[in-house]
């Protein structure tokens, strides 16, 4: 018998849900303090930096920077002055659109990047992929799946961690 969609979740379901979402959240918030006091890049910097190293010439337009994050283009543009102050990145307006403006990861962008990276990915591999079997990490890539492609996300790079 298929379930009906419009009932209201269980406790259990909400159990379920509260605990992901808390967990979540506490995990987030553990790495971004790691990253912020090992390397002083907040995790909104290093979202903007992963793109910006994997992108060609190191630039991205604003606007595909934007939704490649998932942020909203104002607090895109209000991160990247701030990121501009410290020499971390550089934008410059497009040469062949009056609207819009290119992103660049300078050299001291790109390196606080790469230093920043080695302390980033030690803690992800301590905080959460030490915590769970091979088992559980393949469960969790299953759920994962699971998840993008009922919300239509499949096949769309994720927003770096």
């Amino acid at each position: 018998m298929a379930q009906n969609h419009r009932t209201m979740p269980t406790r259990e379901q909400l159990r379920i849900w509260r605990d992901y979402i808390e967990t979540a959240q506490v995990l987030r918030t553990r790495l971004g303090s790691r990253l912020q006091s090992e390397s002083s890049l907040s995790s909104g910097d290093y979202q903007v930096l992963l793109a910006l190293t994997e992108a060609p010439q190191y630039t991205l337009r604003s606007a595909e920077l934007a939704a490649l994050i998932g942020w909203e283009r104002s607090r895109l543009s209000h991160h990247l002055g701030r990121m501009e102050k410290r020499h971390l990145i550089r934008r410059v307006p497009c040469t062949d659109d009056v609207h819009g403006v290119d992103v660049t990861a300078t050299d001291t962008g790109r390196e606080s990047f790469r230093a920043g990276s080695v302390p980033h990915l030690r803690a992800v591999r301590e905080l959460f992929i030490d915590a769970l079997s091979p088992q559980q990490l393949a469960n969790l890539d299953d759920i994962s799946a699971a998840l993008q492609r009922h919300l239509g996300t499949d096949g769309l790079p994720a927003p770096a961690a």
